[in-house]
């Protein structure tokens, strides 16, 4: 008996299952080549003189990137400016497309400007790059003696050396670059957010070793430890609570005709995230309480009062608590300002037919939008604030070094979720598919049978 034609129901999740599976192969060969390359050197680099400094900057700026970079700073790898460029030139690029009049056009025109978009994103990551690079090549040797061989009476390296070491950094920064996008691409996941997430887990087996080698001392007890990683996973699973929960507002769409068509009158919902602004604003804040800190490090001997100042700010003491959360709110505030307009959005309703119950479309709409909104951002900027501050009170209170900072946990968990969820939307699209063609067929083959 011949078998009757049509496709098989599981044809399309067999097909979405091969290409996951070349899609993850693809992410994990682009993460391998990420570690490979975080441990080349930049030529002309004694490594073992930085990391002995490195060691020594503990709560400073470049700890912190040391983290995103994943030790590839520490070891003065041509990967040592790690994606941060991009990152903070992504960031400015946004924010001047709403403020520059025209960034803001390019915006309004699809995906044409966001390819522009990107592109002039690109370039200013060349320039932040270079800049960066320049810096450290010109100023590290003469700070760290020894760190370089060829280096001049007054400190100043030779011409070659700052020439090799900034074409070395910046082509390393724009190599993470095109390889994130390739992620983004081929792979499975925001490839940018992908490296980043590499990079701080890269660190995990050193911090767990530090761990074993405390206890094995007895400056940590087994009951520490334990209590420790039972508050690492609450907290883990607050974030992924408030991460995943939003305030849906019910919007009506009215009875509508357009041409022949009659569109009937139906509901739906406008959803809201708790936390509009995702981790920029630990990013941000963190990067300039640690600023005074990192300059201290350097030119304190010129200027006593940064020593001073810097010793206020390091973790666990009051004055960087504070200054700490404040940073977080105003910048949670400061950014979501930026992405979300509500009068855009209230105009948005409005065209199309769509209204809130009980409110006046327009300006009434944006206001209202704009209250709900703002209680949102402020119950998002508390539960970022408490996430961030966890690790400093596990420090005070145990004393122990917390390798996943509130900064580095939210990146982790963020990322995490968001490559579960592609992964779902990937196979659950293919299962669409089968059952479209599936129903196309049938409709087919009755339409003969008539």
């Amino acid at each position: 008996m011949a078998k009757k034609p049509g496709i098989q129901p599981t044809a399309g999740v067999k097909k979405g299952l091969s290409e996951l599976k070349q899609r993850i192969l693809f992410l994990i060969g682009a993460l391998i080549v990420y570690r490979i390359g975080s441990f080349i050197p930049v030529p002309g680099v004694d490594a073992t003189v930085l990391a002995a400094v490195m060691e020594r900057q503990q709560g400073t700026l470049l700890a912190l990137f040391n983290v995103f970079s994943g030790g590839a700073l520490v070891r003065a790898s041509v990967f040592a400016l790690g994606i941060m460029p991009y990152i903070t030139a992504s960031i400015i690029i946004q924010i001047m497309g709403h403020v520059h009049p025209t960034l803001k056009e390019l915006r309004k025109e699809g995906e044409s400007g966001r390819r522009k978009m990107n592109q002039i994103t690109r370039y200013a990551t060349v320039g932040l790059a270079t800049f960066q690079a320049i810096g450290i090549a010109v100023n590290f040797p003469g700070m760290i003696p020894g760190l370089v061989p060829s280096v001049g009476p007054d400190g100043t390296p030779d011409l070659g050396f700052v020439i090799t070491a900034t074409v070395s950094l910046v082509t390393g920064t724009m190599f993470l670059m095109w390889l994130g996008e390739q992620v983004t691409e081929r792979g499975i996941g925001n490839g940018i957010s992908m490296i980043i997430f590499a990079g701080i887990v890269a660190g995990l087996p050193r911090a767990i070793g530090s761990t074993s080698e405390q206890i094995r001392q007895g400056d940590m007890s087994v009951l520490t430890l334990l209590l420790i990683g039972v508050i690492v996973v609450l907290t883990t699973a607050f974030v992924v609570f408030v991460e995943q929960g939003q305030r849906r507002i019910v919007i009506n769409y009215a009875k509508r005709q357009q041409g022949r068509r009659v569109f009937q009158a139906q509901s739906s919902h406008l959803p809201l995230k708790l936390n509009m602004s995702g981790v920029i604003p630990p990013i941000f804040a963190s990067s300039l309480i640690l600023f005074p800190g990192t300059l201290a490090q350097w030119f304190g001997e010129q200027f006593r009062f940064l020593k001073t100042f810097s010793v206020m700010l390091q973790p666990g003491q009051p004055l960087y608590e504070l200054s700490y959360a404040a940073l977080i709110i105003f910048f949670a505030f400061f950014y979501t300002a930026l992405v979300f307009n509500a009068r855009e959005t209230a105009d948005n309703l409005k065209k199309s037919g769509a209204f809130i119950p009980g409110i006046r479309p327009g300006e009434q709409t944006a206001r209202y939008i704009d209250k709900v909104m703002t209680r949102l951002t402020f119950g998002g900027a508390l539960y970022l604030t408490l996430v961030c501050l966890i690790p400093d009170a596990l420090n005070v209170w145990a004393n122990v070094t917390f390798y996943f900072g509130g900064t580095s946990l939210l990146i982790i968990v963020v990322v995490i979720m968001d490559f579960m969820a592609q992964v779902q939307a990937h196979l659950m699209s293919h299962q669409y598919d089968t059952l479209l063609k599936k129903a196309n067929f049938k409709a087919g083959t009755a339409g003969q049978i008539r």
